[in-house]
């Protein structure tokens, strides 16, 4: 069975221990690097001494991974519930593509596009027949896509709409995550991402996410695209009402404009779909694809368009030295054949469905969350005023045997590998609320 590993680990014999295991007490992160040991502490050392500051991980040094299951330098256990941002969501080291890309690292890695190889052409036409699209751009980072989308839609807004040179303007909402360059940080709200970084390139505007009448009013002759995510991850897995997303194609279409709809996160089974998009029967003009698209082996990301959009890229102007290489290609194409079968997206409907039930009780006056949203197996908690913040409720996590992250004060994410069983969706949710002080 494509989901399946052998010597699963279970959550009985499985959590990570520590002096305040169960106690539901958060400790400060240098008694927590000290209680876990010299291994811990000396890994730790040498990364804030040698590597840039530009994170802020949680006290831990992971060592192995397989399935949903991580082991730290100390021996302990835990159960990965950020799986590297969606990247991961067919698990830590997942046979299927570690047979595939062991396969391809003995054969050729990487020519260029200067030359063919024999593996972009096999992942082109799976993607493309996965999204729909007549064709696809492979590039490395979620980034470098969002930028070849943001140059495809300019380029197509000069030569097929007739936009006058150097007018274009690109919509994009409040609270969007788009990744890190200087053009996508200059977009954003997000103060520590953006501050000292400019000046920005000129020509977004920004609007209030799940806000139909603002885009509407926003757009105008020169717009030649809208970029937004079906589900904002960053945010805090921020859910817009329904119906927004085909309003945004409706808007779109009238405008003449694209849509472009960044499912780095998003896409690819995490939310029970295939896509994000699918929740509302809406097909965007230009996939953005990333994370999950590697298999958590390999940086791979991808725009996917139909021809007519997609064609205003001619050779030289645009490219990428690694992307669409063989090994990326390779590991791609094995992505894609797993979500052809449909499995990852009937599970992650699945289990987001039972988290949903065993997450809700804990919401309301006292019980520990203001709010909890769910979309397939991907979650947002947001803490009660007076509990816990983000940060602190991760570490009493880390200390009940779960990995999971912050955002914006109050809020932690969840998102487990889709491999995982219903037992270890409710080992998480009794993790959370004992962190929490039930």
């Amino acid at each position: 069975m494509t989901i399946s590993h052998e010597d699963r680990a279970t959550p009985e014999r499985s959590p990570g221990s520590g002096a305040d295991a169960g106690t539901g007490n958060a400790t400060s992160e240098s008694s927590t690097t000290s209680a876990r040991g010299d291994a811990t502490a000396s890994h730790i050392s040498l990364v804030e001494r040698y590597a840039a500051h530009n994170y802020h991980p949680l006290p831990v040094v992971l060592t192995s991974g397989e399935g949903a299951w991580v082991t730290d330098v100390e021996g302990r256990r835990y159960l990965d519930c950020l799986a590297g941002y969606s990247a991961l969501n067919f698990g830590h080291a997942h046979p299927r593509l570690l047979a595939r890309a062991q396969d391809q690292l003995a054969r050729l890695t990487l020519t260029s596009r200067a030359f063919h190889n024999d593996q972009l052409g096999p992942f082109a036409e799976g993607l493309a027949a996965l999204t729909g699209k007549d064709m696809i751009l492979p590039m490395n980072t979620g980034a470098e896509a969002v930028e070849t989308a943001l140059k495809v839609s300019r380029k197509w807004g000069y030569r097929v709409k007739g936009v006058p040179e150097n007018e274009a303007n690109i919509i994009v909402m409040e609270g969007n995550f788009h990744g890190r360059t200087t053009t996508i940080v200059g977009f954003s709200d997000d103060k520590i991402a953006r501050d000292d970084y400019g000046p920005f390139t000129p020509g977004f505007r920004t609007v209030t996410y799940g806000d139909a009448q603002a885009l509407r009013e926003a757009v105008d002759d020169m717009t030649v695209a809208v970029l937004l995510e079906p589900v904002q991850g960053e945010g805090g897995v921020v859910i817009p009402p329904e119906g927004y997303l085909r309003e945004v194609r409706a808007i779109c279409d009238e405008a003449g404009a694209l849509m472009v709809a960044d499912e780095i996160q998003s896409g690819l089974a995490r939310t029970g779909r295939t896509f994000a998009c699918e929740h509302e029967d809406v097909v965007p003009d230009i996939y953005v694809l990333g994370k999950a698209l590697g298999g958590g082996l390999f940086p791979v990301s991808a725009i996917a368009a139909d021809r007519d959009v997609m064609e205003v890229i001619t050779p030289g102007s645009h490219g990428s030295t690694f992307g669409g290489n063989p090994l990326a290609a390779a590991i791609g194409h094995e992505v894609v054949t797993m979500l052809a079968e449909g499995e990852f997206q009937e599970r992650a409907a699945h289990l987001g469905s039972v988290l949903q039930d065993l997450l809700t009780p804990l919401v309301g006056d006292g019980k520990g969350l203001r709010a909890v949203r769910v979309r397939g197996l991907w979650a947002g908690l947001d803490v009660e005023a007076g509990g816990p913040s983000g940060r602190e409720l991760c570490e009493r996590l880390l200390e009940r045997g779960i990995l999971a992250k912050d955002t914006h004060g109050s809020t932690i994410r969840l998102a487990p590998p889709l491999v995982v069983t219903e037992e270890e969706v409710r080992f998480l949710v009794d993790a959370v609320a004992a962190s929490l002080g039930h």
